[in-house]
């Protein structure tokens, strides 16, 4: 059962990482918000991997990369920038709320790809959560209260939602093709290499094209390392659940992030909680019990 402990820890670890990316894009721009994710978290996931391979030593055979594990990595990496990019911008819309309920679509899309194309399986139990854990998701973004969502608000929120969605299987896709490696350091191998890729190429976008929003973070480097830091931990988390278990049963579970929002809001940002959010966290609770059961 130790998905279920690195998914609890994943999706507490996003809640954080969305609460400083939602107060560092108040000083830098999309883009650079979305670097803010990987910047720093390169060099934890090359350490966390070395710290692996040094303590299973005697157990890890030679890792072979092939060429479909190479694509996967690539896009990836390159769906999780648009994917949080297109979730930054939902931090600017007015129904911010209902939009970023939207993208938490995320396990219901991996459910429906993942058995048309990917060869997944749910069973019953499997399906009933992933839909009960989309409609709590959908209430607790206030959207039974919001009957007016503009198109741009609902294109952004499923975009980003579809973009997590693909990000997420294709990394499990990758780590199976690392069959022979331990789950941890499959994860690991997947979890460095995106991240480096991810770093790398927005680097030297940003260094080229918008050299002043590096200068930005920089100004602010000390909440561009608090989302580097829970970014790292969140992605460490999702990835080694996902190496074992279904990535629509992760995410499903994974929507406990809900509930540490809400405390984060409560707690850390003051907001007080609506009467209505308790019937969507009894939903999630519920979600999350069919899926471990599934």
């Amino acid at each position: 059962m130790a998905w279920i402990a690195f998914t609890i820890m994943a999706a507490f670890m996003q809640a954080w990482r969305n609460a400083f990316q939602k107060q560092l894009s108040h000083y830098v721009d999309v883009y650079g918000v979305t670097l803010a994710r990987f910047i720093f978290a390169w060099p934890f996931a090359i350490s966390y991997l070395v710290l692996l391979y040094h303590h299973y030593a005697a157990q890890v055979d030679v890792v072979h990369f092939t060429p479909r594990f190479w694509i996967y990595i690539v896009i990836a990496g390159l769906s999780q920038i648009l994917a949080t990019a297109l979730m930054v911008m939902l931090f600017k819309q007015k129904n911010y709320a209902i939009g970023v309920g939207l993208a938490k679509s995320e396990a219901v899309l991996a459910a429906i790809i993942g058995v048309l194309f990917l060869q997944e399986y749910l069973d019953g139990f499997g399906w009933l959560g992933v839909l009960i854990g989309g409609v709590a998701v959908f209430l607790l973004s206030k959207g039974a209260g919001q009957l007016k969502l503009s198109w741009k608000t609902l294109i952004i929120g499923v975009g980003s939602g579809l973009c997590f969605a693909i990000t997420s299987l294709l990394v499990r896709e990758a780590s199976l093709e690392l069959g022979n490696l331990p789950f941890l350091i499959r994860a690991a191998w997947v979890l460095c290499l995106v991240i480096s890729f991810q770093a790398s190429i927005m680097l030297m976008t940003l260094g080229i094209f918008q050299a002043e929003t590096l200068t930005r973070m920089w100004q602010h480097k000390g909440l561009t390392l608090r989302v580097s830091i829970c970014s790292f931990l969140a992605s460490l988390g999702w990835f080694s659940a996902m190496s074992m278990q279904s990535v629509a049963i992760v995410k499903t579970l994974g929507q406990i992030e809900i509930l540490f929002s809400l405390l984060i809001s409560a707690f850390f940002f003051r907001e007080k909680l609506a009467r209505s959010d308790h019937l969507g966290l009894i939903l999630v609770v519920v979600a999350a019990i069919l899926v471990i059961w599934a």
